[in-house]
């Protein structure tokens, strides 16, 4: 029997900071606001920008690491999946829709210029994240920046291999 694919990939902006709540048995349940904004031009060539809220939520010790590092304004990349619910208030039902992070990798400069890095709610990949540290106990060294190339090569000096099947 085939399974289903439910996969999500978003980048946008936190809305506002990250909101940590622990389970009882202490698991950190992370829900993050991000927005997404499309651009299309209408039918005389304006442009018409169209902002999407997106409701995430991180579990675990992906949760507390994106409690840890993100702030309200910053650029993040998630992965992940859709998950549908509903609740009654006051007997009117209710219908939510969240995404359910697996991956997260922060972008942009966000704070003072240090590297985005990515994580993830299972073991790290081969290769890693760049930027990836350890949320609390590890302590972060700090590299030098390399120094930037006098010019970049002219694009008449960059060699291309031919034989490449794509």
């Amino acid at each position: 029997m085939a399974r289903g694919v439910n996969k999500v990939i978003l980048v946008g902006n936190l809305g506002n900071d990250p909101d940590v709540k622990y389970t009882q048995s202490g698991v950190a349940v992370t829900t993050l606001s991000i927005a997404t904004t499309s651009v299309r031009k209408d039918r005389d060539g304006n442009p018409q920008e169209k902002t999407e809220w997106h409701r995430v939520k991180l579990f675990g010790k992906l949760g507390e690491i994106a409690g840890e590092y993100l702030r309200k304004g910053r650029q993040v990349y998630i992965e992940g999946r859709l998950e549908y619910g509903s609740y009654e208030r006051d007997g009117v039902k209710h219908y939510t829709t969240d995404i359910v992070a697996e991956e997260m990798q922060m972008l942009g400069g966000g704070d003072g210029g240090q590297r985005g890095g990515g994580y993830s709610g299972e073991q790290p990949r081969s290769g890693g994240f760049g930027g990836e540290r350890g949320p609390r106990n590890a302590p972060a060294q700090r590299r030098e920046p390399a120094p930037a190339p006098a010019s970049p090569p002219a694009f008449d000096d960059v060699p291309f291999d031919d034989d490449i099947p794509f």
